[in-house]
């Protein structure tokens, strides 16, 4: 094929911020004539980056999704965009705003924004990930052969990723952010803080409380606070008395050290010194939060790496799609297809894991990245896997797999496997004689997915032992 040049957006819904960002993707076949084509991003161009507006809310509850829409319809406009022209994107919804009422209603009103989105509401550790990546610290990791941490610091959590040599290893995420606390400047009263910054405040006795006048240097032990708590997340410092308290769901490991660090998010840009007049412009705590981070032990003690992006590092990109089959070692059962946006889940260290009796556990973990309150949501579950396994080693990775699986199976939710090296046949065959009968599943290989893709899965071809199957990355600049 000639190269194409498509459109791409982002649309990112966050805490504090929304933000559309628009790319021009050029796509070409980078297979022979005779091959199956193989579908790749040879440049990105970012064509237009909106304003990034304060996140609409009805209610501390829900979303204004009628101004969300007004939004994003006004910046296609300034763009000089029509929404026909768009061929791909993402809707991610990030942050204390996934937890609102409504989100996926609001979801669901702004998919029709373009051609063909992923549309995802991006639990803390998906967050993590997709900040992460857009962040560079990925990149920085792998080119390094360190252990890196990115903090991804907004408006209501802040987001930890690690990379080893490149490859995911852990997640967290912490209730601090730079609106935590939200000011009314004109009468210098606080008008919102979450019910943990309360508990901090009276645990420290620091007089802050909603409705009354809050004085600077009081905003600031509670940044100072916060500060120590992210020291105590990389691994730096004695535990503070309320990290427990502030941890959203789980923190990352800090068993190994982590000498590399990288910062995205709203408050990674308000690292520099201002004045006192100037501390509170935005209404919240973020440029207070931002110079008590810059001051804290993390700058003395880590070695900070510059971001590719900051507030943006979620929604720089949106979809480069790869075009693939799978054929001749499938296997699935019937009525399960097509299947169409489905998030990746990507396991590492699939075949030491297995000889470790440890690969339910960690896939149980990771497949919490995509549960909404605290049910199970279709995913692929993606390995490399390894050449020449013996008989026995694919039934007990199977079975471990399919016990890893154990809410899934508990939710009749069709079990989905992208193997890198051909193993799929056999595995399949082990999952008919461990699954209930005639449950639903695809076994497939000669595939590469990563954590963050997003995969379809068309019906079957060429009588029906070949199918096609489109991974879609996002694209980060």
């Amino acid at each position: 094929m000639e190269k194409e040049k498509l459109l791409s957006v982002g649309i990112d819904l966050g805490t504090s911020t929304s933000q559309i960002i628009i790319s021009e993707l050029t796509v070409e076949n980078f297979a022979s004539d005779f091959t199956i084509p193989r579908i790749d991003i040879s440049e990105k161009e970012i064509v237009y980056r909106s304003e990034i507006i304060f996140t609409p809310l009805l209610d501390e509850s829900n979303i204004d999704a009628e101004k969300l829409k007004e939004f994003v319809e006004r910046e296609y406009e300034r763009a000089g965009i029509q929404k026909g022209a768009i061929h791909t994107g993402a809707v991610i919804i990030t942050g204390e705003t996934a937890r609102k009422e409504n989100a996926s209603n609001v979801l669901n009103a702004l998919s029709n924004f373009a051609g063909d989105f992923v549309v995802a509401t991006a639990g803390p550790d998906l967050e993590s990930i997709i900040a992460g990546k857009g962040a560079g610290t990925q990149f920085i990791s792998k080119e390094s052969g360190e252990r890196a941490v990115n903090l991804d610091i907004g408006g209501g959590t802040s987001n930890l990723v690690v990379f080893s040599a490149g490859d995911l290893e852990s997640t967290g995420c912490f209730d601090i952010g730079g609106r935590v606390i939200k000011l009314d400047v004109a009468t210098q009263t606080v008008k919102h803080m979450t019910p943990k910054v309360v508990k901090l405040a009276e645990h420290f006795h620091i007089p802050l409380a909603i409705g009354k006048p809050y004085q600077v240097s009081d905003l600031e032990k509670v940044c100072q606070h916060f500060a120590q708590i992210l020291e105590n997340a990389i691994g730096i410092g004695e535990q503070h008395e309320l990290y427990d308290l502030f941890v959203t769901n789980h923190g990352i490991d800090v068993s190994h050290n982590i000498p590399l660090v990288t910062f995205s998010g709203g408050v990674a840009d308000c690292f520099e010194e201002f004045t006192e007049q100037e501390s509170l412009r935005f209404g919240d705590i973020g440029l207070l939060l931002g110079r008590a981070i810059k001051r804290s032990r993390i700058f003395s003690e880590k070695e900070v790496k510059h971001s590719k992006e900051t507030i943006q590092a979620t929604v720089v990109g949106a979809g480069t799609h790869l075009t693939e089959v799978s054929g001749s070692t499938i296997s699935f059962t019937e009525n399960i297809l097509p299947i169409a946006n489905l998030p990746v889940v990507h396991l590492e260290k699939v075949k030491e894991e297995v000889a470790e009796n440890v690969l339910p556990k960690q896939i149980l973990q990771k497949i919490k990245w995509h549960f909404e309150n605290d049910s199970p949501q279709k995913i692929a579950l993606a390995f490399d896997g390894w050449r020449n396994p013996r008989f026995q080693e694919i039934q007990d990775l199977t079975k471990q797999i399919v016990e890893g699986l154990t809410p899934f199976i508990q939710a009749n939710l069709p079990i989905i496997l992208v193997v890198k090296e051909d193993m799929a046949k056999t595995i399949g065959q082990s999952l008919y004689h461990l699954l209930p009968k005639d449950y639903p599943f695809i076994s497939i290989d000669s595939i590469t997915a990563d954590n963050g893709d997003y995969i379809d899965i068309g019906e079957a071809i060429a009588g029906g032992s070949v199918l096609p199957v489109i991974i879609k990355t996002l694209v980060f600049d």
